[in-house]
């Protein structure tokens, strides 16, 4: 390693192990580079603005943000929570299958997987705990394992992030994150139900037959948004950017005409928060590409790309060695972190492969989702832990089934691409 590369790693690592923002480590690491190896510092502004002001999908990711705070000021999970509950709270554990399907169709709607977990994983643990009888531990792991199906299920911040630094298609992306999506929710819910007679978890509430049109009916109106969201992006009535803004929009009409929920101070609240968030995204994403600048200008790209070609790897034999080590760094890194700073390395050897970058994607997107309830790191783990007060050694034990399940899912996934790239091939987005 160069003298450059050692001040980055040991600048980066400092401010990770002082608990620094992520943005800011990335930040300063990127700034030591410049200096180590006498480069005008001058370079570090134009990198970060030369690359992001022609970057127009950049745009969705502010506005879906605010999509996804208008709605969880609106109340919209509540009644998207009693619709489930008619659906599928009566199995054995009902409350934890209705907690998957709300992230299932909540998802569609932030793009985000700390907001599905700060927002109506709050709302299900509750539930879980007050009506299910799950031990707090289960509660937790229920709702962290459903809140990454988030940011796999369109519309989703990661993907928007990843077609900026691969050139693929968002429109593509989308689509091919509703199967693996779908499955995951599915593998979620079995682990649920399998777990159910371990805890000696009751049947969910019976609801009287009466009470089903009306709980039905007031959630038809929020699950509006991802029939509009995806229907206007694949009939090509507005892009997959645009789309973020209609998003923001019908969430606000939602909030203020329908439901009547939000109120003046609220909406300001709400563009507060929003505000901030993005501005933390775009610092992160930022900060990011001074490292990429890094690491491109130290060739380490470059070099895997010709240590792959040593290997002679297939393109399923890369994928799961990529697979491991997404996965391993997954344990210590922010999900942001790789896909902002190690994804980038791992392109170009994907393009040399022939490797289809939308199934690529995906399958990035899935790993560091699967990091987030990965121990001993697991950011989703530490934000629910904090919010709730649940003891972290319980958490770890719960989520364990939860994330070996998702693993032979994944799997699965790597091993059989078309899994993934079915709908954007029928839609012709490859």
């Amino acid at each position: 390693m160069t003298t450059g590369l050692w001040a980055l790693v040991l600048v980066f690592l400092t401010g990770t192990l002082l608990r620094l923002p992520i943005a800011l480590s990335m930040l300063a690491a990127g700034i030591a580079y410049f200096f180590s190896t006498g480069q005008d510092i001058g370079l570090l502004a134009g990198q970060v603005m030369g690359q992001m002001t022609g970057i127009y999908v950049l745009v969705a990711i502010p506005m879906f943000i605010l999509a996804a705070n208008v709605m969880n000021a609106s109340g919209i999970s509540e009644r998207l929570w009693n619709a489930a509950n008619v659906i599928v709270g009566r199995a054995r554990g009902g409350t934890g299958h209705v907690t998957v399907l709300v992230s299932l169709v909540f998802s569609s709607m932030s793009g985000s997987a700390v907001t599905d977990a700060s927002g109506p994983g709050m709302m299900a643990i509750r539930m879980m705990r007050q009506i299910g009888r799950f031990p707090p531990e289960m509660a937790v792991a229920v709702a962290a394992a459903a809140a990454v199906i988030a940011p796999v299920i369109p519309p989703s911040i990661p993907m928007v992030i990843y077609a900026m630094l691969s050139g693929t298609s968002v429109g593509g992306l989308f689509l091919a994150g509703i199967v693996p999506g779908l499955l995951m929710g599915v593998t979620v819910m079995l682990t649920v139900r399998l777990l159910a007679d371990r805890y000696d978890l009751p049947p969910g509430e019976k609801i009287p037959f009466a009470q089903v049109g009306p709980v039905m009916g007031r959630a038809a109106m929020p699950m509006t948004l991802p029939v509009l969201l995806l229907g206007g992006i694949w009939t090509g009535v507005f892009s997959p950017t645009e789309s973020a803004a209609v998003a923001a929009l019908w969430a606000m009409i939602l909030g203020t005409v329908v439901f009547r929920s939000l109120r003046a101070r609220q909406f300001g609240e709400v563009f507060d928060e929003s505000l901030r968030q993005t501005a933390a995204t775009m610092l992160l994403i930022s900060s990011a590409y001074v490292v990429n600048y890094a690491i491109a200008n130290e060739g380490l790209a470059a070099a895997l790309v010709g240590l792959i070609d040593r290997l002679d790897l297939t393109q399923t034999q890369f994928m799961l060695v990529m697979n491991v080590l997404l996965l391993g760094l997954g344990c210590f890194l922010d999900g942001s972190v790789i896909l902002l700073v190690v994804v980038p390395l791992l392109l170009p050897t994907a393009r040399s492969l022939g490797i289809d970058l939308t199934y690529f994607g995906v399958v990035v997107i899935i790993n560091f989702m699967i990091g987030l309830i990965t121990p001993p790191y697991g950011l989703i783990l530490f934000v629910l832990s904090s919010l709730t007060r649940v003891p972290l050694p319980g958490i770890f034990r719960a989520v364990t089934p939860f994330f070996l399940a998702l693993i032979v899912l994944l799997l699965i996934l790597t091993l059989v691409p078309g899994i993934i790239l079915f709908l954007p091939h029928f839609f012709g987005f490859t």
